[in-house]
C-alpha cells in the first residue's frame, strides 16, 4: 500500500474521538464500496501494531470466528 494513503487515512482521523472513529468504521462498512477497504486496513495496521499479544489473540478469534460464520 502506498504510504500516501498510510498518512492521508490517519491525518484525516487522528484529532477524531471514539464517536467519530466508530461513526468512520461503520459508515465505510455500511457503504460496502470497494475504495473504503484501503482505509478500514489503515485503520485496522494502527489496531493491532497498538494491541498487546492477548487482543491480538482475541481479534485472531474473532476473525476466524467470523469467517467461519460468513462461509
Amino acid at each position: 500500500m502506498d504510504l500516501n494513503i498510510r498518512r492521508a487515512v490517519i491525518h484525516n482521523v487522528s484529532d477524531n474521538n471514539q464517536d467519530q472513529l466508530r461513526d468512520t468504521i461503520i459508515d465505510a462498512m455500511q457503504k460496502r464500496e470497494e475504495k473504503y477497504l484501503p482505509g478500514l486496513g489503515v485503520l485496522f495496521e494502527v489496531i493491532w501494531k497498538n494491541a498487546d499479544e492477548q487482543e491480538k489473540s482475541m481479534m485472531l478469534d474473532n476473525l476466524e470466528s467470523g469467517l467461519q460464520q460468513q462461509g
